[in-house]
């Protein structure tokens, strides 16, 4: 399903550049998308593209209220800590119907609703750092009053960067400990490979150009077959060989409870952060 008719995206970081990708590569022919971003070198990092106006608010101080004029889709993708601003800034641009999209962590439903006219529905979303590249994963939620057509022009959007999970409010979060922060975790890894490579002996060139195509050909493996990640990797662990060695010290150093323990302590910071940027006022 392609969107049609004004969309606009407030705020063009890395996230609202990838979410912007999106928008572009669902559009049809007739859609006016509108960007704004804080300063003028936000906007020089903006590919241009037909269709596509982009504002600044150094130039341009109402730029949010004029983007978000006549859209029917709204996508804000400002920090957490900015979003009830901007809210508060368009609410009265904002035309009855239109859907508007936060991007923020943390910023619930309830306080979107907070800060907009009840005419207008709002969906939270949770995409992951691989959107930029068109291999996200997004955690949808949607508030009161989405229709089924809102939902599904805001799925396709996010569809067209990666997956699409659709979730209760209430696992957002969770979604966000393991597929948000799940990428860090992953370049820990390749990090800490990448040293014992090089204390084994290895030239850092050598060891990173290594680590890196070890990691994405597993993965891509890994996606490829549909096999179980505990199927390929017994494929690799031959008995009484090498890799079993090495896989014998991980799980003395009982890595399952670390990785456990890891999301445990970002879902409570998640709630945290949560707690801190929801507060009514």
């Amino acid at each position: 399903m392609g969107t049609g008719g004004v969309v606009a995206v407030l705020g063009a970081g890395s996230m609202g550049r990838a979410i912007l990708a999106g928008v572009v590569a669902t559009a049809r022919g007739d859609t006016e998308v509108r960007v704004t971003t804080r300063t003028r070198a936000g906007a020089a990092r903006i590919t241009p593209s037909p269709g596509v106006t982009i504002r600044d608010l150094e130039s341009e101080p109402d730029a949010n209220r004029v983007a978000v004029r006549g859209a029917g889709l709204v996508v804000v993708a400002v920090k957490p800590q900015g979003v009830r601003q901007v809210l508060t800034e368009v609410r009265d641009d904002l035309v009855p119907g239109a859907v508007v999209v936060s991007v923020a962590a943390g910023v619930s439903l309830a306080a979107l609703a907070r800060s907009l006219p009840a005419s207008v529905a709002t969906v939270r979303a949770m995409p992951n750092t691989p959107a930029a590249i068109g291999l996200g994963v997004t955690g949808l939620a949607a508030g009161q009053g989405v229709t089924e057509a809102q939902w599904d022009l805001v799925r396709a959007v996010f569809e067209s960067v990666g997956i699409v999970v659709a979730l209760d409010e209430s696992r957002l979060e969770v979604l966000g400990t393991v597929s948000g922060s799940g990428p860090a975790y992953l370049y820990l890894v390749v990090e800490q490979l990448t040293r014992a490579a090089r204390a084994l002996g290895l030239a850092p060139e050598e060891a990173s150009r290594l680590v890196t195509q070890t990691v994405v050909g597993a993965a891509s493996l890994l996606a490829a077959t549909g096999a179980t990640p505990q199927e390929l990797r017994r494929q690799v662990t031959s008995p009484g060989g090498t890799t079993q060695r090495a896989i014998a010290v991980l799980d003395d150093a009982h890595l399952d409870e670390l990785f456990v323990r890891a999301c445990e302590a970002a879902l409570v910071r998640a709630r945290e952060l949560a707690a801190e940027v929801d507060e009514p006022d």
